[in-house]
Formats: structure tokens, C-alpha cells, sequence
């Protein structure tokens, strides 16, 4: 009997329990959700979010009720992912500048560029066994990354000299280059102004890396050592909101600088416009009519919590610098590289964009040429060239695809342009086709080109205007191109011509340029190097050299992708 009882209660546990399990299936086909990534539960509820970090406000009264020069808390919220294996860097999408017919489009305008963002940039992926995007490329960056032998200005009536040399093509049979060379005039360190920095220091989560952050922290420790005590500096972070971390403090009180400086660490998102609004307010604070008044971001870029629509950036940087308070751009890192945006703000800013990718770039930036990248001596500079139908045929810029201007900016001084720092050389190169050359089109039938016999002897005319630091109305350079400014060989032109035609050769075959003839190839540039390496005190040349090899064989590899656009330009 009571083995009965067994049995028949097992057999009622087994059905008890396969109801249950048919039951439990049931319920489970009805609440797991089937998608690409895996299987969902919704019974289960999502993990509440982390709670916002505290207002804007709380900070900057925060930050206000801290005795000066004192280091206050800033803002920070828990870190966030790091971009890992994608990689997000973002460039603005540009065309390599067009061919022009001197008969139809006889002038060309442009604004200057002293920036040398890409140089660095372009040095980071070929350092990493592989080619850069072509739209990471901006040639003319390339080529001002150097140090030229450009005579000084005679006085300082005229900030800058000029200088052209007319030379055959290295990489085009039957073309030639016109370079043209801007030397400004020194500084001497003791008749300096002073300096007014707000240091603008992006501390987020996507900083926490070895050459982010801590790179940022040991490239500043360089600037604060060439600060003295008529100078004055603040410290603004931002991550999920911004804080001020150091009020405007005299260059000379060190320790005080960098323990504000060495106590950031990273996390947190970006919110990188309500960072600029502190900053700003701190530079007007300690706005200095006699000083140097100038905001440095250091950062990705990754503006990613708050205003980051560029062109509310824009705008906001642009009224700014109409205060007398200018922005420069330091770039860090890669991954989630944001070049597009710190070339923009950079530009409306009137200050340089820089990208920092090793020590030794942020004492070539911060130490050997402070001055340069500190000290305007001329603002808003606009070259014009305007070439002669009789003895030019084509013509073409290298570079400056994102400082093009039309015709009529050229004498209109309320549009920006570049500014030229105390010591900066900048470069600018133009191939040309002379008329019964080989020409990219073909040419007219119905054309006059019998030349006025005042200007026969004349390829082009060159024109330049710039303002004075604190001046509103430009001023005007003029000078004719002719068969004076002419070698009839390469190898005799100046060791800056050489120079500066075989980093352009450089850029254009990163670039996949198609102006460059088939044979042309980066053993021709390395060639043409050599003969001007010159005395190369700090060693640039001798990098720029192996760098070049570097491209040669990366060449074979596959090139990075540029995040903003797709798969990139295919190289032609």
C-alpha cells in the first residue's frame, strides 16, 4: 500500500512539474525579445540612470567663493566607454585644388595658414605602420611645419618680407612652381607682452589615455616654465559640466600652477561649449588691453554634451575674438580625433591648431617656438596673385583647399583671415603651365596674347594685405613676378625652394593627387630632400626624411579611415 502511495505521488510531482516548464516556455516565448545583438529579458527592468551632474551654475558659484589662486573642485561625472578599436576621427571632406585657366580665372585669393596640425597628425599614423585618410592631409600645414631661410623685414614699419623664386617642376616635365616666402620679424624675449592664458583643459572620460591627458599635463608643465610674473594664467576643466580649477594666477608662482595642473584626472562626457563660456569669462575678467589675451583648449575634441553644432561654435569664438581675446586648438590623441571642429574653432579664434602627439612636438610648440605660436605681429593676412594670360597658361594652388577666399575678400577688411606670428615663415606654392607648355586643357583658338610691353617680362603680380595688431584698416604689399625671381634648374634654386617643393611632393602623394606625373614617387622626394636638409639644428629634417621612407612602405597597407567620411577617399 504505501509503496502505491509512493508511486502515484512521483507521478503526480511529474506532471506538476512539466506543467510548470510548459508554462515557464510559454511565458518566455512571450517576454524575450530576438534581436541582432542577442536575447533580451524585458521582465527585467533597466538599471536606473547615474544622476546629472550638478548644474552649471553650482560650479561657477563654486568656483567663484574659492580664494584666488586656490585649486577648487571641478566637475566630474563617472568615466565613460572608450572608443577602443573604433575609430571616430573626423576630418572636414576637401577637394584637392582645381586646375585654372589663366584666360578665364586670372586671380587667385587665399588667407594664410600657420597651423601644423596635420604635420604631426599625418606623423602619428605613419608612426603606426599605416597612410593617413587623404582629407587628414592639408599640405600647406605640411610644408609651414619648417623653419625656412627667409631674409628678415628690414624694420618693423613692414611685419614680414617676401620672397619668390620661380623654378622647374620637380614632378611635372615642361610646369613650374612659384614659391612664395613670408619671413615675420623677431621678438626679443625681454620687449614681450604679457601674457593673459586661460588654459581650457578637457578632463572627460575619453582623455584617459597615455597620450591624451597625462600627455596634455607634461606638454603644459613646458609652457608654465617660460611664464614669468608679469604674466597670468588660469586653469578651466570641463567633463560632464566645467569648474574652474585655478583662478588667474602670476606666471611666476609655480607650484601653485602645477599642482592645479597634475591633480586633473579623466572622466566623464564632453560638454566643451560651457567650458569656452568659463573660460571666456575668466580672460575678460583679467581682460589686459597691453597684454596678449588668449584662451588655449587642450583636447580630442569630442565635444559631445551640450552646444556642439559647429556652427553655433563658430559664432560664439568669432564675437569673441572681436573682444581682443583669441583661441588656439592643442589636439590629443586619436580614435575619436575631432581635426574637423579644432580647425574651425581655430580659425574664427584668429589662433593656431596644433596637434600634440609626443613630447618632443610640445617643446618644438610650447618652448622652441612660443613666441610664434604666442605673439601676432600681423592679423588677418591675404595673399593675391594675379597671373599674366601671356605668359602663363594654367596655374594651380597646393594646399590651402580650406582657406580659399573669392576675389573680392581681398580688399574687404571685415572678412577674417590668417595672422603671422613674431618669427613665423609661411610658404605658399603654385604650379603653373607657360604659355605653349603641356597644358591639362586645350587651348583657346580665339586668344590674344600679345603682351603690353610694360609687363612682357611679367609671370604674375603678387599682392598681399594685413593689419597691424590693434589697427582696422589693412595695409597693401605689391610686388610683379618676372624672369629675375627664374632658375632654370632645380637643383639651383634656394635650399628653402627645395625644401619646401619636396614636402609639397610629399603631401600631394599622401593625398592622391592627380597633378603629379606616374614616375614621381617618395624615393623622388627623399632625393630632392637630401640636397636641402640644410643645418636642421632640432632634427626635423632628418625626421621628415624618415617619415618619408615610413610612407613608402606603408603605402602597402591599408589606409585609415576617415570617420566622417565612409570609406574615405579611394587613393588614385
Amino acid at each position: 500500500m504505501l509503496r502505491n502511495t509512493q508511486r502515484i505521488s512521483f507521478m503526480l510531482c511529474a506532471l506538476l512539474l512539466a506543467s510548470c516548464a510548459q508554462s515557464s516556455q510559454s511565458a518566455n516565448d512571450d517576454e524575450i525579445i530576438v534581436t541582432g545583438q542577442g536575447r533580451t529579458d524585458s521582465s527585467i527592468s533597466p538599471p536606473s540612470p547615474p544622476p546629472p551632474p550638478p548644474p552649471y551654475p553650482v560650479q561657477l558659484e563654486a568656483s567663484r567663493r574659492a580664494p584666488a589662486g586656490a585649486i577648487a573642485p571641478y566637475a566630474q561625472t563617472a568615466p565613460q566607454p572608450m572608443p577602443g578599436d573604433v575609430d571616430r576621427d573626423q576630418y572636414e571632406d576637401t577637394d584637392t585644388n582645381p586646375i585654372h585657366l589663366v584666360s578665364e580665372d586670372p586671380v587667385s585669393t587665399f588667407s594664410i595658414d600657420v597651423d601644423t596640425a596635420s604635420y604631426s597628425n599625418v606623423r602619428r599614423f605613419l608612426n603606426e605602420g599605416r597612410l593617413p585618410p587623404a582629407d587628414a592631409v592639408r599640405t600647406e600645414e605640411l610644408i609651414n611645419y619648417f623653419r625656412y631661410d627667409y631674409p628678415l623685414p628690414r624694420d618693423r614699419s613692414q611685419p614680414f618680407s617676401s620672397n619668390v623664386t620661380v623654378a622647374p617642376s620637380p614632378w611635372a616635365e615642361g610646369r613650374q612652381l612659384v614659391h612664395i616666402g613670408l619671413q615675420g620679424y623677431n621678438i626679443v624675449p625681454r620687449e614681450r607682452p604679457p601674457l593673459n592664458l586661460v588654459l581650457l583643459l578637457d578632463v572627460s572620460g575619453s582623455m584617459n589615455a597615455p597620450n591624451k591627458l597625462p600627455l596634455l599635463q607634461q606638454s603644459f608643465r613646458l609652457l608654465i616654465d617660460q611664464l614669468n610674473a608679469r604674466d597670468r594664467v588660469a586653469i578651466v576643466v570641463y567633463a560632464g559640466a566645467a569648474g574652474t580649477v585655478l583662478e588667474p594666477t602670476p606666471g611666476n608662482e609655480r607650484g601653485r600652477i602645477l599642482a592645479a595642473l597634475d591633480s586633473l584626472t579623466p572622466g566623464g562626457s564632453t560638454a566643451g561649449a560651457e567650458g569656452l563660456r568659463q573660460a571666456y569669462a575668466l580672460a575678460e575678467q583679467n581682460f589686459n588691453r597691453n597684454s596678449v589675451n588668449r584662451v588655449i583648449i587642450g583636447t580630442d575634441g569630442d565635444f559631445n554634451v551640450g552646444i556642439n553644432d559647429p556652427e553655433q561654435l563658430q559664432d560664439f569664438i568669432s564675437r569673441k575674438r572681436e573682444t581682443g581675446i583669441y583661441l588656439s586648438v592643442f589636439g590629443f590623441g586619436g580614435g575619436n580625433y575631432n581635426d574637423a571642429l579644432m580647425q574651425r574653432l581655430a580659425q574664427n579664434g584668429n589662433g593656431v591648431a596644433t596637434y600634440i602627439d609626443t613630447v618632443n612636438e610640445a617643446r618644438r610648440v610650447l618652448r622652441d617656438e612660443m613666441a610664434s605660436n604666442m605673439f601676432s605681429i600681423a592679423n588677418d593676412v591675404k595673399i593675391q596673385v594675379e597671373f599674366n594670360p601671356a605668359r602663363v597658361a594654367e596655374y594651380r594652388l597646393i594646399g590651402y583647399e580650406t582657406r580659399m577666399l573669392r576675389r573680392e575678400d581681398f580688399n574687404n577688411d571685415a572678412v577674417d583671415a590668417g595672422e603671422i606670428g613674431s618669427g613665423h615663415s609661411v610658404t605658399a606654392i603654385y604650379e603653373i603651365t607657360p604659355v605653349g607648355g603641356p597644358t591639362f586643357t586645350e587651348p583657346l583658338r580665339y586668344q590674344d596674347r600679345a603682351p603690353a610691353p610694360s609687363t612682357a617680362s611679367e609671370l604674375a603680380f603678387l599682392r598681399i594685405r594685413y593689419k597691424l595688431p590693434g589697427e582696422d584698416t589693412s595695409r597693401l604689399i605689391e610686388r610683379p613676378i618676372t624672369n629675375a625671381d627664374a632658375v632654370a634648374d632645380i637643383a639651383r634654386a634656394s635650399e628653402s625652394t627645395r625644401w619646401a617643393a619636396a614636402v609639397a611632393g610629399y603631401g600631394q602623394l599622401l593625398r592622391g593627387d592627380t597633378y603629379l606625373a606616374r614616375g614621381f614617387g617618395y624615393d623622388d622626394v627623399i632625393r630632392l630632400a637630401q640636397t636641402a636638409r640644410g643645418t636642421d639644428e632640432f632634427g626635423w629634417r632628418a625626421e621628415f626624411i624618415q617619415l618619408a621612407r615610413a610612407a613608402e612602405t606603408a603605402a602597402a597597407l591599408p589606409t585609415a579611415q576617415n570617420a566622417g567620411g565612409g570609406e574615405g577617399r579611394p587613393r588614385r
